[in-house]
């Protein structure tokens, strides 16, 4: 196999619709039979604070921080304006009822997500499905990290507290909710060398919304973390076929030209009188002060005892 005959036709699928602007919304609304929030339920929920767990995490996640050159990435500790970022990306997409989970450890709340989804056909949920949160409830992601999506109970987990990879397991969830044979597509990903495209269209989908809506600094991180991120993706399809531990070293060195793009593309954005400004953090309510913005992830926490379900 030609690594850097792969390599370079990955990057090409990159950058062959990358940060496509002006940036396009989602068009079609959410299959009647998606798993629905409850009434009353909070889109997004955070994971109570566990010191012990947490610093666990951060030191199990440091290959990732290596690989990405970023120490927020599976850091455990995810701010408010990171919650608000995929909250407001996810109603301007009319994705209302994709479960958030911050840092959050809750595999009875997956379990039954996964059998409400009626959005996936049952042969898909009652096999791959239950492989999936099987695996969510066995490696446990408040030590195991890994942004990811799952298609089978419509559910994002963050563990990083970066707007870029918080946008991109959106566009994962964006992508899922335009498709009609949901199941079958999210089968196909598992095939050898099947992530590549799923990751490029989340991948791009993120730098576009990031161009569009927000800050500079924003859309510099997203090039910056992105770009390697999918490197990854690049060199563990390559690492299928070499023997460990020589997978690791191959995953390691196709990062490093993904870093090198990244921040080339990075440094060609200029600040410009029409850039999006950065984003308001939202501040929590005290006496005295303006209450938190209606919809808001801080007005969500607000409204429930955020750590009344989490472990």
């Amino acid at each position: 196999m030609n690594v850097w005959r792969v390599l370079v036709l990955s990057l090409a699928l990159l950058a062959a619709g990358c940060a496509t602007v002006p940036y396009r919304y989602g068009a079609k609304p959410e299959s009647d039979s998606i798993c629905r929030l409850p009434p009353g339920e909070a889109q997004v929920e955070w994971g109570k604070p566990n010191q012990a767990v947490d610093v666990c995490g951060w030191i199990v996640g440091i290959p990732g921080k290596i690989l990405l050159l970023n120490l927020r990435v599976d850091n455990h500790h995810i701010q408010t304006p990171i919650a608000d970022a995929l909250a407001e990306y996810l109603q301007r997409n009319g994705l209302e009822n994709t479960k958030i989970r911050l840092n959050q450890y809750r595999p009875g709340a997956e379990w039954k997500r996964l059998f409400r989804n009626k959005a996936i056909g049952a042969g898909w949920r009652y096999t791959l499905g239950v492989l999936s949160v099987a695996q969510y409830t066995v490696f446990i992601g408040r030590v195991f990290g890994g942004d990811n999506y799952n298609p089978y109970t419509n559910t994002i987990s963050l563990y990083s507290d970066l707007v870029s990879t918080a946008v991109h397991e959106g566009g994962h969830a964006k992508d899922f909710a335009g498709k009609e044979m949901k199941g079958t597509y999210a089968a196909v990903y598992m095939l050898p060398f099947a992530p590549l495209y799923y990751e490029a269209v989340a991948t791009n989908d993120a730098l576009g919304y990031l161009r569009t809506e927000r800050s500079v600094a924003e859309q510099k991180q997203g090039y910056n973390v992105l770009y390697p991120a999918y490197g990854t993706y690049i060199g563990g399809s390559i690492g299928q076929f070499v023997a460990w531990p020589y997978n690791y070293a191959v995953e390691a060195a196709v990062v490093i030209p993904c870093h090198i793009v990244g921040r080339i593309k990075a440094a060609g954005i200029k600040p410009a009188e029409d850039s999006p400004p950065p984003p308001a953090a939202v501040a929590p309510s005290v006496e005295g002060e303006a209450p938190a913005e209606p919809g808001s992830a801080e007005a969500q926490r607000a409204s429930r005892n955020p750590y009344q379900q989490t472990r």
